[in-house]
């Protein structure tokens, strides 16, 4: 019998305390009522930065939205989310730039033509009031060594129409980007299996 009260006397103070977490949380949602395209940047050391870009993507698409997806660097790269989204032509479009990493192609020149390239891709996404969504995946890598200029890329940002949600993703995002973005995320690398001798495997790296 003193075990049942016990338990009753729990779940009381424990659904107390439930409503007053939902009082405080209605408290605070209720002042945001503001609507707006989001500059959202996903950098840090860690793995997931691509996938979680993806998976707003795929979240995009389940709402009927449009999406256009560049993806610098990875351009060569055989990946799995690039074959799962062709499938939905009408509502994607992917434009793979680059081939690899400067380390694999130890060609600056070309490396820097290719993000051009890619860049041109992304702008003409930005500006076309078809898309809801644009991925510029990878794009704080060409960034970070100076492949494109920071400051054309700020301008064009600051410069999308309100309603365009706009997502870079890469390693080392330069600060000037991060200050002007209204959603960052750092990953942070506690373990990886790279480490311990484990290639990059289909289906969790590519």
């Amino acid at each position: 019998m003193t075990e049942s009260v016990n338990s009753d006397d729990l779940n009381q103070r424990a659904n107390e305390k439930a409503a007053r977490r939902k009082e405080a949380r209605d408290r605070m949602m209720a002042d945001k009522t503001q609507e707006k395209g989001l500059i959202i940047v996903h950098t840090g050391k860690g793995k997931g930065k691509s996938t979680a870009a993806f998976g707003m993507v795929l979240r995009c698409i389940g709402h009927g939205m449009k999406v256009g997806v560049v993806q610098f660097i990875k351009g060569k790269w055989d990946t799995g989310e690039r074959t799962v989204l062709e499938r939905f032509p009408d509502q994607i479009e992917i434009k793979a730039l680059g081939e690899g990493f400067t380390w694999e192609t130890q060609d600056r020149a070309r490396d820097i033509a290719f993000a051009r390239a890619g860049w041109e891709e992304g702008k003409r996404m930005i500006a076309d009031e078809s898309f809801d969504f644009v991925l510029l995946d990878e794009i704080n890598i060409a960034l970070r060594y100076d492949y494109l200029p920071i400051d054309e890329v700020l301008d064009f940002l600051k410069a999308k129409r309100p309603g365009l949600h706009v997502c870079l993703t890469g390693r080392n995002a330069k600060e000037e980007l991060i200050a002007i973005a209204d959603l960052v995320t750092e990953m942070e690398m506690v373990k990886h299996p790279f480490r311990d001798g484990v290639k990059a495997q289909a289906g969790v790296e590519f």
